[in-house]
C-alpha cells in the first residue's frame, strides 16, 4: 500500500517543546500533536504529506536539534520516520483530538466532534491543523483558565490576542461575552485558521484578524491583552505591552516555562505590570499581570 503521508516523530523536552513545534509547523507540517510518555519526555509527532521528502525532513530537524544544543538547550534525540497510508493517517491525527475539559468554563472539540456538549461549559470549535492552539498544551491551557477568572464577574468590551495562531483565545474571549477582538498573528496561514475557527463558533462577527508583528499593532489600547508566546518574545514586547493595555486593564501571558516566569515577571514590572495571577500546568506557566500605571 503506497504512503500518502509522513509521520515524524521526534522525543521533546519540555524546555524546547514549544520551540520545537512551531519548527514543525514551519517545515509544512500539516498537523502537530504532544505524546506525553510515562517516565520520559514528550514526543512530538508531526504529519506530512507524501509530497515531502523524509530524508530532507529529517536532515532539518537534527540540524535544528544541533543549533538548539550549540545554545546550551536539552536538545532531541534523532526523529524517526513512518510511513502511513491515507487511512492511517485520519485516524492517527483524529486519534488525539477527542472533547477536552479546560479549566471550569471550556470544552474544546475538533469539528468532527463539534456536537460534545458538557453542562455549564463553553464549546470552543478548533480545527487542530495548520496553527499552534488546540488547547492540548499546557500553554494555551493556562491562559483559558486566565481567561475565564479575569471575565467571571465581567467581560470586557474589547480584547487583543497577540500571535493568535489557531485563533483558540480570541475566539474563547469572544465566547465569553467580549464583544470586540483583535487577532494578531505574523503567519497569515494562522490568520486563515483563526479566521476559519471564528466562523466555525459563530463568532466571526466579533472577531478582527490582522496579519501583523505584535510590536507593530496600533489602534486604541485595550482592556485584555493575550499573548501565548515565547519568553524571548514577551521580553521583546514589554514596552509594547504597556502601549497595548488600557490603564488598570489585564495582561495574561502564556508560553513561559516555570523556571522564567520570575524574569518575565520582573521585566514587565519594570513596564508598570504588577500582581501576578499565577497558573502553571504540566511545567508551563501563565501569567496575568494588571496595568497600574
Amino acid at each position: 500500500m503506497s504512503a500518502g503521508y509522513w509521520e515524524l516523530a521526534v522525543p521533546a523536552p519540555d524546555e524546547v517543546a514549544e520551540a520545537l513545534t512551531n519548527f514543525l509547523w514551519e517545515l509544512g507540517a500539516l498537523g502537530v500533536v504532544e505524546e506525553e510518555v510515562a517516565g520520559g519526555a514528550p514526543t512530538l509527532r508531526a504529519f506530512f504529506s507524501a509530497h515531502s521528502e523524509a530524508s530532507t525532513l529529517a536532515a532539518r530537524v537534527r540540524a535544528y536539534a544541533d543549533g538548539l544544543r550549540a545554545l546550551g538547550f536539552a536538545a532531541p534525540d534523532a526523529p524517526t520516520i513512518t510511513a502511513l497510508a491515507d487511512a492511517d493517517w485520519g485516524e492517527a491525527w483524529r486519534a488525539h483530538f477527542r472533547p477536552l475539559p479546560i479549566g471550569t468554563r471550556f470544552l474544546v472539540v475538533p469539528p468532527w466532534e463539534s456536537g460534545a456538549r458538557e453542562p455549564g461549559r463553553v464549546t470552543l470549535v478548533i480545527e487542530p491543523a495548520r496553527a499552534f492552539g488546540t488547547g492540548h498544551h499546557g500553554t494555551t491551557a493556562g491562559c483559558l483558565v486566565q481567561l475565564e477568572r479575569i471575565v467571571e464577574s465581567s467581560a470586557p468590551a474589547s480584547a487583543i490576542d497577540l500571535g493568535t495562531g489557531s485563533g483558540i483565545l480570541a475566539i474563547a474571549a469572544a465566547r465569553l461575552g467580549v464583544a470586540r477582538v483583535l487577532a494578531v498573528d505574523e503567519d497569515p496561514d494562522a490568520i486563515g485558521a483563526a479566521c476559519a475557527n471564528a466562523a466555525l463558533n459563530a463568532v466571526a462577527e466579533r472577531l478582527t484578524c490582522r496579519v501583523a508583528d505584535a510590536a507593530a499593532v496600533t489602534g486604541e489600547p485595550a482592556p485584555l491583552v493575550l499573548a501565548n508566546l515565547l519568553s524571548a518574545a514577551h521580553l521583546r514586547l514589554a514596552r509594547s505591552y504597556a502601549r497595548h493595555v488600557a490603564p488598570n486593564g489585564r495582561l495574561v501571558l502564556g508560553g513561559l516555562l516555570d523556571a522564567e516566569a520570575a524574569t518575565v515577571e520582573a521585566e514587565l514590572g519594570r513596564h508598570g505590570f504588577f500582581g501576578a495571577d499565577v497558573t502553571s500546568i504540566d511545567g508551563w506557566t501563565t501569567l496575568a499581570l494588571r496595568r497600574t500605571r
